[in-house]
């Protein structure tokens, strides 16, 4: 027997399970432990985790504008160490690993790794820096950096400009505009990221061909 309109309505309601777990990494923010859910997302994120750290930063400086530098920093040290540790997996485990990775973690395929390995060929740094700057699967890039055995330094300084040059960037909006840029930044924030790639590909481009 049907439960009635009702019940079909709050089955429709229901958050799926990325919202679900979205709003359980926002919930962190309203704890003592926000600074260390933030160091632990961030570290994650780089190599397994969904949900980028950067709602909970966001939320954290518009609950403590002051520290928002702090938040920043502390999101930027947690990720690149995370990515270390994902381009230690994909350089030591990803025989034993690498079957999991594809089926059970988003963005994580074996075409995306090959997509990865022919811009090695060519942009090691800035492979890495536009995939931690941008909303492109970072972790595809700490994972398939090991793989590939990508230049060790030129990866850490990559992930330490770019993911410092996100964070910092949110932070230091959210302690200047407040709530109303952060809105902002939640709906534009993959357009404006794009586009700011394009323009830095474009000047390099025109370097290249005045040059």
């Amino acid at each position: 027997m049907s439960d009635g309109p009702e019940a079909t309505a709050a089955v429709a309601a229901r958050p799926g399970p990325v919202r679900r777990l979205y709003d359980w990494v926002l919930s962190w923010a309203t704890t003592p432990y926000g600074p260390a859910a933030l160091a632990v997302l961030a570290f994650a994120e780089a190599s397994f985790f969904p949900i980028p750290p950067d709602p909970l930063l966001m939320a954290l400086c518009l609950g403590a504008a002051a520290r928002s530098f702090r938040f920043a920093a502390i999101a930027t040290v947690a990720s690149t160490v995370g990515g270390i540790a994902g381009y230690a997996l994909g350089a030591f485990g990803w025989g034993l690993a690498g079957d999991w990775f594809f089926a059970h973690v988003p963005g994580v395929t074996p075409e995306a790794f090959g997509s990865v390995q022919a811009l090695y060929d060519r942009w090691d740094f800035w492979a890495v820096f536009v995939a931690g700057f941008t909303p492109i699967p970072y972790k595809v890039f700490t994972l398939s950096a090991g793989v590939f055995a990508i230049n060790f330094p030129v990866f850490v300084v990559a992930s330490v400009v770019s993911r410092g040059l996100r964070f910092f960037l949110v932070a230091a909006l959210i302690r200047r505009f407040g709530a109303p840029i952060a809105a902002f930044i939640d709906r534009w924030f993959n357009v404006l990221t794009i586009a700011f790639v394009v323009l830095v590909a474009l000047g390099f481009w025109l370097v290249e061909f005045i040059l």
